[in-house]
């Protein structure tokens, strides 16, 4: 075998070739692999790509690394043995398969030399917490939401509280939370002097390249863990952040400006482009928007209020994030609506967005260089066009925030760029290999993102899946005459050749996902077809053309919003539609491999029954669902929701939910962030919800839950309207009240209320809570318990006795001092004990006395800030999994 065909695809040098010759080539390069033995290199090299990408991601997988030299001598062994395995020039399978594995081991080696290398600028553990000064520069676009500023902070100094100084030299992800004296309108503003009080209004002023002297808590990244849910760390680790801080609430007086550093003028720019179209003041051209439906219901329900008079800063705040790349300039109920209608892609900066624009900037380029002869002599004119026009795709990437989809795009160009400028046609498989490949090198940790995926497929689909015909589309037009019939051609012929790529595309990419983000929108083939020629030919080209001349004619600006305030009420109407988004149970990745290939031969060039067999698949993959619960089993998930309770509780054929979580402020509850898209993400549907007591953190996230599910049944304790939080009270009063001896059975399994008893009225919330008893069909248990003190737990174990027992025990009120007594513990006698409580609260919960408790009686003692979600089913109740053990990485703060 020559060894050609171990160096990768067939490339043919196409100006080497004559007329017939390349359309030979262009039409042997429609196939998935060309014909001899150039076609078995191919193979061979998506064969070795592959491998490669296995090794990658067996090495994602690690729960720890290695040393940074073990990673550095497999990748050189690797290296050594593949090239001598190339040179020996040998057929055989022996010898394939021993290429296969040197190419895992490289893959394995590369990425773990890289993540060795980024880890070795973590935060110190025995630095986690500290309280420091610190003097840096900020060195993002700081990001407003509510009551609290984020931004990157470079620091340049950090000293502790007695003078010592550290030497914190990575960037810090810090949140500015509104101290109370800011909320009221006074603090300390350093640009008036630092002995001046003035008022001033929150946020401070805080702009990219400023440097400013800080106190600070710091800490190591940190986020909750629950199954199929965000992973906050792996987030900050993609990022390059090592580490979270925030500004100390008792000293944020003591923040000062220091001035401008003169760096990031990049970012400065980016963020004085984004306050002006934020602030983009409506026109008396634009007119009043047009009424919108009312009638829409949800969390996007403030855009359908008629004429609304935010709708244009909202749509301004879009633009904002189209040009800008800030995505946090939009309000969370439009991105509700791009959701429910399947554009959320095109709301950010996207592959699509940056491939657009380096098109438009190729011709013009090409354009541009054609009028200058002598630049034509000394660089033909396709190869000035073809690489000027990725450099301001790039420039365009790097003025966007340089976003993980953009620095993929930039490579993917940049690999087809080099092709095309060298005069080389690939095969499509082999030029997307190659992107691949570059991708991969540039950011491994790349596999691991939905937009991957998304990307690569839906970009194979439209070079492998071209438009089939031209005339049908122009039969309609044949009888007009002249150039209204020409015009009447091609505009059909687009048309046409949208509506074939665009459902296509919805097609192949449904099973992706449902298997990522398990859901679907049954109007995204509508949606994607008015909003994509719209936003991608008019809004964006005159927004970024709007942002260059906004000081002197903001026009193409104001029209570039308007289009957008018509575009966002469209959605809004389509997102009214019943049923607009489905969703259904995250797919394992084999039965989202089994739709994505069903759905790749339903809509290619194939038989008619090959076709009809992708169809069957597709239905298949629609059919799967989890296993389900035994009958007269339960399952039980404490979730991680921070400080606060929420458990979910599944029997075969329902769900109860008992708490929904705390309210993090700002408008931010734990029933938006992790139990509504926990249940969604399992297919489960809240058959009854508890509120164990009118605490925030149980109650936080209780209407976002009953503003995402009709829940048939509510429980909750009976107490005065005071006694619960701002909007929660007319709901608690049409709730049932949950009383001792109030018991009914789901599928075998009895769950039965042993507090509060009947006819108590509590004048404290907590002595209120409702206890909670589930019961298997094979007496193991459960004892749910919400926030009781010693009182309520005296009163249960003279009521109840033995029936106290249970396996599974919520430690009463996070683990505080005021509960969990030794004869309370003894009565319960359970084999697991799990407190819902924060990573580092401000509680100081679990206590270690409590701790110390259970651990004497021989009772596991589990903390879902160590442990993250707790899942425990009755069927078997000696064993407890805790997430973060079962899906420990290398990026994640480890276990305790």
């Amino acid at each position: 075998m020559p060894r050609s065909a171990w160096c990768g695809p067939s490339a043919v040098r196409v100006n080497s070739l004559g007329k017939r010759q390349r359309q030979a080539v262009a039409a042997s390069s429609a196939g998935l692999a060309d014909a001899g033995p150039a076609g078995a290199g191919t193979c061979r090299a998506w064969a070795l790509l592959g491998a490669g990408c296995v090794g990658l991601a067996v090495q994602l997988r690690q729960p720890q690394l290695w040393a940074w030299g073990a990673y550095l001598a497999l990748l050189l062994a690797a290296l050594i043995f593949l090239v001598a395995l190339w040179r020996l020039g040998r057929r055989g399978l022996a010898r394939s398969a021993l290429c296969m594995l040197a190419a895992a081991a490289l893959g394995f080696g590369w990425v773990g030399l890289r993540a060795a290398w980024h880890a070795q600028g973590a935060l110190p553990p025995h630095w986690d917490g500290l309280e420091l000064e610190v003097t840096g520069v900020v060195s993002s676009l700081p990001r407003q939401q509510a009551d609290v500023l984020r931004f990157r902070f470079q620091p340049e100094s950090a000293r502790r509280a007695d003078g010592q100084a550290l030497a914190l030299v990575q960037p810090l992800e810090v949140a500015w939370y509104a101290p109370p004296q800011a909320r009221a309108g006074v603090w300390r503003d350093a640009r008036q002097g630092a002995a001046v009080q003035a008022l001033a209004p929150w946020p401070p002023k805080v702009r990219a390249g400023d440097r400013w002297h800080l106190p600070l808590r710091v800490r190591a990244p940190s986020g909750l863990r629950n199954p199929l849910l965000f992973d906050y760390e792996q987030w900050l680790w993609q990022q390059g952040v090592q580490a979270t801080a925030s500004v100390r609430q008792q000293g944020a007086q003591d923040a000062r400006w220091l001035g401008d550093s003169g760096g990031y003028r990049l970012q400065r720019w980016r963020q004085a482009v984004r306050d002006r179209i934020v602030a983009l003041p409506a026109p008396a051209w634009a007119g009043e928007p047009a009424d919108v439906p009312a009638s829409v219901q949800g969390d996007h329900q403030t855009l359908a209020q008629g004429q609304d008079p935010t709708l244009w800063q909202r749509s301004a705040g879009v633009l904002a994030a189209l040009v800008t790349g800030d995505q946090r300039a939009i309000d969370q109920g439009d991105w509700q609506v791009f959701r429910s209608t399947g554009v959320a892609h095109l709301m950010a900066i996207s592959g699509l967005h940056i491939t657009m624009f380096a098109w438009l900037a190729m011709g013009a380029v090409g354009w541009l260089w054609r009028s200058w002869p002598r630049l034509m002599h000394a660089v033909p004119a396709p190869v000035a066009s073809l690489w000027g026009g990725w450099l301001l795709a790039a420039c365009y990437a790097l003025f966007s925030g340089w976003q993980l989809p953009a620095q993929r795009t930039i490579c993917m160009l940049g690999v087809w760029v080099l092709l095309r400028s060298a005069g080389l046609l690939w095969p499509w498989h082999a030029t997307l290999g190659l992107a691949a490949l570059a991708v991969l090198l540039y950011d491994p940790w790349a596999l691991q993102q939905a937009g991957f995926w998304l990307s690569f497929v839906a970009v194979a689909v439209l070079l492998v899946l071209p438009g089939q015909g031209n005339g049908a589309g122009s039969a309609g037009v044949g009888a007009l005459g002249g150039p209204v019939r020409r015009w009447g051609v091609v505009v059909a012929g687009r048309l046409r050749q949208l509506w074939q790529m665009q459902w296509r595309l919805s097609l192949v990419l449904a099973p992706l996902t449902l298997g990522l983000f398990g859901q679907l929108s049954w109007l995204g083939l509508l949606a994607n077809l008015l909003a994509v020629p719209l936003v991608t030919l008019l809004i964006v080209p005159l927004a970024m053309l709007g942002s260059l001349l906004a000081a002197c004619w903001p026009v193409p600006l104001e029209a570039a919003a308007w289009l957008m305030v018509h575009l966002l009420q469209g959605l809004q109407w389509l997102a009214s539609w019943p049923m607009a988004q489905w969703h259904a149970p995250k797919l394992p990745w084999y039965w989202a491999l089994l739709g994505l290939a069903g759905a790749w031969m339903a809509v290619g060039r194939w038989p008619a029954w090959l076709r009809l067999q992708g169809l069957i698949w597709l239905l298949l993959m629609l059919a799967w669902r989890p296993s389900p619960v035994p009958w007269g089993h339960f399952r039980l998930l404490a979730l991680d929701v921070g400080q606060g309770g929420a458990l979910l509780v599944q029997t075969r054929q329902h769900t109860l939910l008992y708490d929904a979580g705390p309210s993090y402020g700002g408008g931010r509850d734990a029933g938006h962030s992790v139990v509504v898209p926990l249940l969604q993400a399992h297919g489960l549907q809240p058959n009854a919800l508890v509120l164990s007591h009118g605490d925030s953190d149980h109650v936080g996230g209780a209407r976002s839950v009953l503003a995402a599910f009709d829940v048939a049944q509510l429980y909750a304790p009976a107490m005065p309207p005071p006694h619960w939080p701002a909007g929660l009270a007319s709901v608690a009063q049409q709730a049932r009240p949950c009383q001792a001896g109030l018991q009914w059975q789901w599928d075998g399994v009895t769950l039965a209320f042993m507090h509060p008893p009947p006819g108590a009225r509590w004048l404290e919330r907590n002595a209120s809570s409702c206890v909670l008893r589930i019961t298997a069909s094979d007496g193991s248990s459960a004892l749910l318990t919400g926030d009781i003190g010693r009182l309520q737990e005296q009163a249960l174990r003279l009521a109840l006795g033995a029936q106290l027992r249970a396996d599974w025990l919520q430690v009463p009120h996070h683990g505080s001092r005021t509960s969990s007594s030794a004869p309370f513990i003894a009565s319960v006698a359970p084999r697991f004990a799990v407190a819902q409580a924060g990573y580092r609260n401000r509680f100081g919960h679990p206590h270690p006395e409590v701790v110390a408790r259970y651990q004497q009686q021989g009772v596991r003692f589990v903390n879902t800030a160590d442990c993250g979600a707790a899942l425990w089913q009755s069927s078997a109740p000696q064993q407890l999994r805790c997430e973060r053990e079962a899906n420990q990485r290398y990026w994640h703060r480890p276990p305790r």
